[in-house]
């Protein structure tokens, strides 16, 4: 049998669910529907959720409470930074709306940079550039059915 590694591409079944005040909030769950197929190293999942599945082999499963960092990472409160309108405009296009829970996306450099809208006022809007998940506890449950 085939083991998960850097490269494989996996099948399987998986549950995501955030602990939050000690119950379970799900994100997403296969296991009564089509099973996911995910390909390691390319940044469909976090590196951190996915040096849980290395090693394991097709019939596997895995269930297990994770902390945030080793979920997706802690909160980084240098990730959480003020622009004003006129670099919203520069940097994301003039139609950018700036109103709470929006998403930005910064382009300019060699990679996007993507954000949500935390909070604005008239001129200035305080933007997470945290992934929406960093700082969130969260269970993972997974059944290996193929490793290629």
């Amino acid at each position: 049998m085939s083991r998960i590694d850097q490269t494989s591409h996996v099948t399987l079944h998986y549950r995501m669910a955030l602990l939050v005040d000690g119950a379970e909030r799900e994100l997403v769950n296969t296991f009564g529907s089509a099973p996911a197929t995910l390909q390691m190293g390319v940044g469909q999942w976090a590196p951190t959720l996915e040096q849980h599945l290395m090693g394991l082999e097709e019939g596997q499963s895995l269930d297990v409470a994770l902390a945030a960092e080793q979920a997706y990472g802690a909160h980084q409160a240098e990730l959480v930074r003020t622009l004003s309108q006129e670099q919203l405009a520069q940097h994301c296009g003039p139609e950018q709306r700036v109103a709470p829970g929006e998403n930005v996306e910064l382009r300019g450099g060699a990679q996007p940079l993507r954000g949500v809208i935390a909070a604005c006022d008239g001129g200035a809007a305080l933007v997470d550039f945290n992934h929406p998940l960093a700082g969130l506890p969260m269970r993972l449950r997974v059944q290996v059915i193929g490793v290629l």
